[in-house]
């Protein structure tokens, strides 16, 4: 595969920014809310309360507590004053309370959950392995719970898949106002992982990508990723379809400018949907473009570079102090699948 260097992808076509958007009409919302005080919810459970069978992993640094406090918190938001999308926000990092403002302010539910996500620290430097899929099966044996790796052993209990589907049962039971029996499938058993949306940051943003490559689901948005740049599991034949992937990058975060996240992109296919678009340069719908980069100023630092593409302390704000990428974020999530600009 020809790669293209990182700094010859800034430039944007005119060509891009003249082209027509088909302007689909809003959809109507699947169902509506009987909550009789209308507001913002916000839950908070340990996982160990929410699924006694939940274990922890020290072989891998994955535990309950660290210095005699509770780690495996996790969190639920929505808002049932903002008409419901129908779409339910599964997000792979920690949670973030301004990303799950603004995705409750799109009509969006969101959970963060805690699974067995630490064996990185173990195994990152191992990577491609024999077969150049190493980190690639532990991803998927971490966010499923089945047996993909021969390097962890993590139960169906403390995936990702089951994490989400035991909090998004308990949130059912808890909050019925919320309507978060929607996002399960008939008989109540799994998910219905078409009105999923699976996210992350970095390391959240590369098993995102693995997952739903194994799993057909609504939209990926991958923020600052995916990495595992030595591994080739992103050129595999993907049960999502390339026109859900959306991703978003900074140009001085180390993975961009070593071609990790570019390499990905393109392996993933998307490319396929149009050019890269500088977001700072083209007003949302951004041509349609599934790969959106920012060289918004953040000091020549890399790091702020990483996280200034999620809402936090990262974040460029312009000069009345709003964030500079709302409408990116928007964009991410809400941004019908259905339009897009093949490339040529």
């Amino acid at each position: 595969m020809q790669m293209v260097r990182p700094m010859q992808r800034l430039v944007v076509p005119i060509v891009l920014a003249l082209a027509p958007c088909l302007l689909l009409a809003e959809e109507k919302s699947p169902f509506t809310y009987n909550d009789p005080a209308p507001k913002k919810h916000d839950f908070k459970e340990r996982s160990s309360k929410i699924d006694p069978r939940a274990m922890a992993h020290a072989e891998i640094e994955f535990v309950f507590e660290k210095a005699g406090k509770a780690v495996d918190w996790e969190n639920a938001s929505v808002d049932t004053r903002v008409a419901p999308r129908g779409m339910l926000v599964i997000w792979l990092m920690g949670y973030n309370s301004q990303l799950f403002d603004r995705l409750t302010g799109y009509g969006l539910h969101a959970i963060q959950v805690h699974y067995a996500n630490g064996w990185f620290g173990k195994f990152g430097k191992e990577s491609p392995g024999p077969d150049g899929k190493l980190l690639g099966k532990i991803r998927l044996e971490a966010a499923t719970g089945e047996d993909f790796s021969d390097l962890v052993s993590i139960p169906k209990p403390d995936g990702m898949k089951e994490r989400a589907l035991k909090f998004v049962q308990w949130l059912g039971k808890k909050h019925p106002q919320g309507r978060w029996e929607y996002f399960l499938a008939p008989g109540g058993n799994d998910l219905n992982w078409e009105r999923v949306i699976v996210a992350g940051s970095s390391h959240g943003s590369t098993t995102a990508a693995r997952f739903a490559i194994h799993q057909k689901v609504g939209r990926v948005v991958m923020l600052c990723g995916p990495r595992d740049q030595l591994e080739n599991w992103q050129g595999l034949k993907s049960a999502t379809p390339v026109n859900r992937f959306f991703a978003f990058s900074h140009v001085l975060d180390g993975g961009w400018k070593g071609d990790h996240y570019p390499r990905s992109w393109q392996m993933l296919g998307l490319n396929q949907l149009g050019p890269l678009v500088n977001v700072d340069r083209m007003a949302a719908p951004y041509g349609n473009s599934r790969r959106l980069i920012t060289d918004a100023d953040v000091k020549g630092d890399e790091k702020k570079a990483h996280g200034a593409v999620t809402p936090g302390g990262s974040a460029v704000k312009d000069a009345s102090g709003k964030y500079l990428h709302e409408p990116v974020w928007k964009y991410l999530f809400t941004h019908p699948v259905e339009q897009r600009l093949e490339a040529k």
